[in-house]
């Protein structure tokens, strides 16, 4: 190996020269390491940190054999899986514990090059005591991105303070069946919303030097009735125009470092080994160069759940040749039979090397190839002990000293969960105004963790530890109510369970409305894993019925007469039957986080005006699915079919305590050629007596097309907040490029013809629409084309 001076004069190996490009040093690397050196780098461990500070020690996972750490480190290590999810620690011990082990690998392997440390982010750092923001569906009722990059800041620099190196999130898949367990972890059911959101995402946590981890690549949520890991059997066209265009944008606008490949297969390739998938597209095409990980165990799963590979060694060479660099959460396949495989010739050593040299190009990048590396996380260096230290210090000597749920962290959830409730419905009830008895009933009215999603730490890993605390301060809706409306008298009663079919309640919660001016009553999901819950991953339903009993609750709420407001605390959307009709209010909040009961509480008595918007549609009726709004003519109501997919809320639809206009359509620009824009104005005004927010979307209708089309489709959205009285004038360029979609010879293109630009409150409420008209010849598209409007407001 070539060595080199510094300027200080200090003889390094051209590895850890950090004057020379990442990819020199990787290949300076790669060029001096045995076989086993290389795989060892192309693989994670499953740990868990120590509850004293000390090292991390492998997890013991029902799907994976116990690994033998002393025998691994000497040849090195990729990653290191969860060290702070995988059980509850104290966030300082949490980091020492990290601290340590990334010391012993360091020193166990003849380069000294420590491990990658990863976790999970989707609704907040998943560790003990970290904030839980809301989940990602509550993100797309926002409909604001510059909000999501400002919480994913926050949640990078408390992942990088303590450590970690890698975030994996956000969730891309796009809802197309809401039966689907998963739901609560994705944006929407719609691309464009779910690319803007994940966007800003993406722009949050790199910002704070977390590599964002782009998933599912791609078409894990198109699986056949919502069953988790079922197979997908969309065509060409519905991948290209409705799945990928979301990582297409968060690629092209976010730049994250990494990407991570999907447990099911298409068309039977499985995504793992989806060469045209992995490497074609994203690579060759996109220009991504960051690494692709594996979902956790899905090599192994090419040979036991697709079939596709006849042992392990088989299914690492179909994932290398596939595009797969790194093997989650522990080594298997990448481990002793890859060493196999590419001993007999059956696998390339040369795939090894590409993958390699991803991997280590993304360490140098991050610091960890570089020969002042330090394994002391900032939060530890800030925390006024000596780092020298540490090995002599008591169990516990630093416990408390890390805060990750600062007040600031706790503020910008409450932001959040306060732009993600959605007002589907209310008759006038809405803002309470004083009632003298309030009842608050329902399975999810005292209830804490009817909050969090089934991937914050609470449920995730908290629910496996009763015996420990939550770790951050969760009130429940209850809790809220009450602080919200002092000097009303507050009574309470769960009815029922929420999945189950215990009535036992019913009566008395009936009793209790009666006596009440108002009845708040909190439905929705209990988040779990793997049929531990009513939602999350593994938690798939048969139909949109609210779970368990609830429904009958409701019904029998409704009769006794008193005004009931329907607060749904839920991981994904539900018909809800005679409240689309009959209740007083319907207040709708996604797992809203560790804020979410004060922001709740807020809406329904007025100290904030509601703002959100659905990401995903309400249905009518519980067995119509799969339907979302993006549907082509075919999918709509009809007088052939017996089913009515008819939503009772549509998608974007949300109610303010405000009213705006909209009016002075201008058309500036009505006409262009397939390669220019359009351009038109508006005036939105406040119109009510209080400030609001309007969240304008633009829709666009192609009433004729080579290919069918969905009915309309989302091409922009801007939020609008007005004082009463004011008004906005909204100044709106529309790219021809905005109009592509995949045409028959499989290519993007934008044809010749009439367009309809809907400006909408919702997809089901028009408010202005406009004819268009694009001229000349057809044009073909590709990934560099403009993917927004311009929209400016003055």
């Amino acid at each position: 190996m070539r060595e080199r001076v510094n300027t200080t004069r200090t003889a390094v190996p051209d590895w850890q020269d950090t004057s020379l490009p990442a990819g020199e040093r990787a290949d300076a690397l790669i060029a001096a390491m045995t076989l086993r050196e290389k795989l060892a780098q192309l693989v994670g461990v499953w740990v868990g940190a120590s509850a004293d500070g000390g090292e991390v020690a492998p997890y013991q996972h029902d799907m994976e054999e116990p690994v033998d750490l002393d025998a691994l480190l000497p040849y090195g290590l990729g990653q290191l899986t969860r060290p702070f999810g995988t059980t509850p620690i104290d966030p300082a011990l949490g980091a020492v514990s990290l601290m340590r082990s990334q010391r012993r690998i360091a020193a166990a392997n003849r380069f000294g090059i420590p491990a990658l440390a990863h976790e999970e982010c989707l609704a907040g750092f998943a560790a003990w005591g970290a904030t839980a923001y809301p989940v990602p569906l509550s993100w797309g009722a926002t409909f604001n991105p510059e909000l999501v990059r400002a919480m994913a800041a926050a949640i990078g620099r408390d992942m990088r303070a303590v450590g970690v190196h890698q975030g994996l999130a956000p969730v891309l898949d796009v809802v197309r069946d809401a039966r689907w367990g998963r739901v609560e972890e994705t944006i929407g059911e719609d691309p464009y919303l779910v690319g803007t959101i994940a966007t800003g995402y993406v722009l949050g946590l790199e910002s704070a030097g977390i590599v964002a981890t782009l998933k599912h690549f791609a078409g894990y949520s198109a699986s056949v009735a919502g069953r988790n890991l079922a197979p997908v059997p969309m065509g060409p066209r519905e991948r290209a125009d409705v799945i990928l265009p979301p990582f297409e944008m968060a690629l092209r606008e976010g730049r994250p470092r990494s990407v991570m490949s999907a447990y099911t297969d298409t068309d039977g390739i499985p995504s793992a080994a989806d060469q045209e998938l992995l490497t074609t597209l994203l690579r060759d095409v996109w220009g991504f160069t960051g690494t692709v990980v594996a979902d956790y165990f899905g090599i192994a799963f090419l040979r036991t759940l697709h079939g596709v590979a006849a042992d392990l060694g088989d299914a690492a060479g179909l994932a290398l040749t596939g595009g797969v660099d790194v093997e989650l959460p522990t080594v298997k396949a990448f481990g002793e039979p890859l060493l196999a495989a590419v001993g007999s010739g059956a696998v390339p050593e040369r795939l090894v090397d590409r993958a390699l040299r991803r991997v280590l190009v993304q360490k140098a990048e991050l610091g960890l190839l570089d020969p002042d590396w330090n394994p002391v996380p900032p939060a530890l260096a800030g925390t006024g002990t000596d780092p020298a230290t540490y090995d002599t210090l008591p169990p516990g000597a630093l416990r408390g000293r890390i805060d990750l749920d600062p007040a600031a962290n706790r503020a910008l959830a409450e932001q959040v969960a306060e732009q993600a409730v959605v007002l589907l419905r209310n008759d006038g009830t809405l803002p309470l105004d004083r009632p003298g008895r309030i009842a608050v009933i329902g399975p999810n009215a005292d209830t804490p963790r009817a909050l969090l999603g089934c991937y914050a730490f609470p449920v995730h890993v908290g629910g496996k530890h009763p015996e420990v605390p939550l770790g951050i301060d969760l009130p429940t809706l209850l809790d809220q109510v009450s602080a919200e409306f002092p000097d009303s008298e507050v009574v309470t009663a769960p009815g029922t369970t929420v999945d189950g079919g215990d009535t036992s309640g019913i009566a008395e919660a009936v009793e209790l409305a009666r006596g009440a001016d108002v009845v708040l009553l909190a439905l929705g999901d209990r988040a779990g894993l793997f049929g531990r819950g009513t939602s999350g991953e593994g938690c798939d339903a048969e139909s949109l019925e609210l779970p368990g009993l609830q429904q009958q609750l409701l019904d029998a709420l409704l009769d006794a007469g008193t005004p009931v407001v329907v607060v749904l605390l839920a991981g994904r959307p539900y018909a809800l039957g005679r409240a689309v009709g009959e209740a007083a209010g319907i207040v709708q909040s996604f797992f809203p986080g560790e804020a979410g009961a004060r922001a709740v509480a807020g809406v329904i008595g007025g100290r904030i005006n509601p703002s959100g918007r659905l990401p995903v549609s309400v249905p009518g009726r519980p067995g119509v699915q799969p339907s979302t709004y993006l549907a082509a003519r075919l999918a709509q109501a009809s007088d052939v079919s017996s089913t009515d997919p008819t939503p009772a809320y549509g998608f974007g639809h949300g109610l303010s305590y405000t009213d705006f206009d909209w009016s002075d359509l201008e058309l500036l620009q009505d006409t262009a050629d397939t390669a220019g824009e359009f351009r038109i104005a508006l005036t939105v005004r406040n119109t009510g007596r209080r400030s609001g927010t309007e969240v304008v979307q633009l829709y666009l209708h192609d009433p004729v097309a080579s290919v069918v089309q969905p009915v309309q489709r989302l091409v922009g959205y801007r939020r609008i907040t007005l004082p009463p009285g004011e008004r906005s004038r909204l100044r709106i360029t529309l790219p021809a490029d905005l109009a592509s979609f995949t045409g028959r010879e499989g290519r993007r293109i934008v044809e010749p013809g009439e367009l309809e630009l809907r400006l909408a409150a919702s997809s089901t409420e028009t408010r202005l629409a406009v004819r268009l008209t694009l001229t000349g010849p057809v044009r073909t598209v590709d990934h560099t084309r403009r993917l927004h409007p311009e929209i400016t407001a003055d």
